[in-house]
């Protein structure tokens, strides 16, 4: 195969993997699927068996059912199928009763792979028509994905599991059905030190290998949701990106003290984080309209300076954040901002917070 096909089998394999996101948004199993005729897209699928209380709606399923219906016909010999997940016995047999010239898989399946993991109904030549297979296309990116969907689900069961603190608040998840969906899996944690049971939410997207990863600080009326574009442009651009929500903020828990909402607390959980996290080199990236800023303690000449948590993070001199940058948000809807807050016993952090706030000239 030459460097242009492997090169377009891969990008085709890159809009599966969007499909995949997709179904992972949705909470479904992270399986997403694009079919291709004479080198244009006709159809994509993704996960849906939950939603739609169908056994059958697979990824490659909806793709097929998708294309049959926009080309009119339910022979699809000119057709590829790009899918992220090897395909089960179901979605084989059905590709095959399609004619299709082609299937791509990028991860194998060891446990209901029918295209060479499980069984090969590819291979049997009885049959009146056979379908190349190929699989291992990105299957890094694609193992990573349905991973990452996996080890969310645990943290979250372990959550539930752990009681919520009786001095804070846990906005419920309604709350943010309907927004618009961020590009990466939510994560939860609740076994840092400095946390003493609170959970606490971040968003993780891109290649886990990547050798520096950026991560996104909210402001103090702010959380993740609002680096959803930047997140969007930097994982397209291969990298790994990370949003944290800060303990009282977005999808973490909420402490309903103001006075439990200090530098020094804030930091050490930001700390702790990344220790646990065990990552490479870390950009940090802060809003330039909303950073959010502390006093510090008095320098040499006795007057008090004050820093944002980003200064205040580098000032600790963590050898894991190499440079800190800032740059300019789109503004989010008022939806966006105030999901997380129910009521004004959700805002402690925001109240803390903007008390302490310098606005910069």
């Amino acid at each position: 195969m030459s460097l242009d096909a492997v090169e377009q089998d891969a990008q085709w394999m890159r809009l599966a993997l969007a499909q995949a996101q997709s179904a992972a948004d949705a909470g479904e199993v992270p399986v997403g699927a694009v079919l291709v005729c004479n080198g244009e897209l006709v159809a994509v699928g993704r996960n849906a068996p939950i939603h739609t209380h169908d056994p059958s709606a697979h990824a490659e399923m909806l793709a097929l059912r998708s294309a049959a219906a926009s080309l009119k016909n339910y022979r699809l010999k000119d057709c590829e199928l790009f899918v992220t997940l090897e395909p089960c016995p179901m979605c084989a047999g059905a590709m095959l009763h399609a004619r299709l010239k082609r299937v791509v898989f990028g991860a194998a399946d060891p446990k209901t792979g029918a295209a060479g993991s499980v069984l090969n109904l590819f291979a049997y030549n009885q049959l009146n028509h056979q379908t190349r297979v190929q699989g291992g296309v990105l299957a890094q990116e694609c193992v990573a994905v349905l991973q990452g969907f996996f080890k969310s689900r645990r943290q979250a069961q372990q959550s539930t599991a752990n009681p919520l603190r009786e001095d804070a608040l846990r906005t419920p998840l309604s709350r943010f059905e309907g927004l618009a969906p961020m590009p990466g899996l939510s994560h939860y944690m609740n076994n840092l030190p400095a946390l003493q049971g609170l959970r606490l939410h971040y968003v993780d997207a891109g290649p886990t290998d990547a050798g520096q990863v950026t991560l996104c600080l909210h402001g103090s009326q702010s959380w993740s949701q609002a680096w959803r574009s930047v997140m969007a442009e930097r994982v397209a651009a291969g990298e790994r990106v990370l949003a944290l929500d800060l303990p009282g903020f977005g999808k973490s828990d909420k402490p309903k003290k103001q006075t439990l909402h200090t530098l020094q607390w804030h930091t050490q959980v930001v700390l702790e984080w990344l220790q646990r996290l065990r990552l490479p080199t870390v950009l940090l990236l802060e809003s330039q309209a909303d950073a959010v800023h502390f006093p510090s303690s008095a320098d040499a000449s006795g007057l008090t300076t004050r820093q944002t948590l980003g200064e205040a993070l580098l000032n600790l001199a963590t050898p894991r954040i190499v440079r800190r940058e800032s740059c300019l948000l789109s503004t989010m809807s008022s939806s966006e901002m105030n999901a997380p807050y129910p009521d004004q016993g959700h805002r402690a952090a925001l109240r803390a917070l903007s008390l302490t706030l310098t606005k910069t000239p």
